[in-house]
């Protein structure tokens, strides 16, 4: 199973074909939208790894934008003890879930490429991320 590791948004992940991952927010596109991550840190299977420093050069990660939205909102409560100070804040951190359709090496050729998921299988996966969020 090929991976690689993708840099976005300030933040690093490691990714798979056909895999579903929730990033910092992208551009405001429309869904469906073909995505091309560049930043690839490194990238490899169980047998061999190529490794850039910092970035390997020709590797590309090709994606999908599957939805655009905001998680829960976080509240933030702020109070100073006996000067009736109180400040209440919220919250909601926008993301992207997108999904990885094609990883490429550095010399062009394909590393791996993603199944066709269905509608129903992709909201699956949203709600394991959202009861994984909860614990």
């Amino acid at each position: 199973m090929s991976f690689a590791i993708i840099q976005t948004g300030g933040k690093q992940y490691k990714v798979k074909a056909s895999e579903i991952i929730k990033i910092e927010q992208l551009e405001t596109l429309k869904t469906q939208n073909k995505i091309e991550f560049n930043e690839v840190l490194a990238y490899g299977d169980e047998k061999t790894m190529e490794i850039g420093s910092p970035l390997v050069k020709g590797a590309k990660v090709e994606a999908e934008l599957v939805k655009n939205g905001k998680n829960k909102t976080v509240l933030i409560f702020k109070k100073k003890r006996r000067k009736n100070s109180r400040k209440k804040n919220g919250h909601r951190q926008l993301y992207s879930l997108i999904k990885i359709k094609k990883i490429f090496s550095k010399d062009g050729s394909l590393l791996a490429e993603a199944k066709k998921l269905e509608k129903k299988e992709i909201k699956k996966t949203e709600k394991k991320e959202t009861i994984v969020k909860e614990k």
